[in-house]
């Protein structure tokens, strides 16, 4: 059974780093596109970044610079790097992916992690 597991949420201050992880366990043929998410309370969920192919990315403006999408495709695992963290990135954050299972002649379905709390406060 495919699932995404997050991991590396936190609390840090303002101008610190995180970097968030997400592994695709399963049977994995391919894992296209990947993307993350974040929901602050009140609001409503957000695109924060997404890499297609391995090389193509998008960044939402409020965090171009800042953080960087990747992808280990060998690992199965994509990361969110974090830097220069303001107040407003506080959210949960949640992985998101497109993956066809193993051996491949099935369809392309989108799963969720199980999100993790960034909390930037002093």
């Amino acid at each position: 059974q495919v699932q995404l597991v997050e991991s590396g949420g936190g609390l840090v201050q303002p101008g610190g780093s995180l970097r968030l992880s997400c592994t695709a366990k399963g049977n994995i043929f391919t894992l296209n596109p990947v993307r993350w998410y974040r929901q602050a309370p009140g609001k409503e969920r957000e695109l924060v970044a997404a890499i297609v192919a391995a090389t193509n990315t998008y960044y939402t403006d409020s965090v171009k610079g800042r953080f960087t999408i990747s992808i280990e495709n060998f690992k199965n695992t994509f990361y969110l790097q974090m830097n220069s963290l303001k107040r407003e990135d506080t959210a949960v954050y949640y992985c998101n992916a497109e993956i066809i299972e193993g051996p491949g002649y099935g369809p392309s379905l989108e799963y969720w992690g199980q999100g993790t709390q960034v909390t930037v406060s002093s």
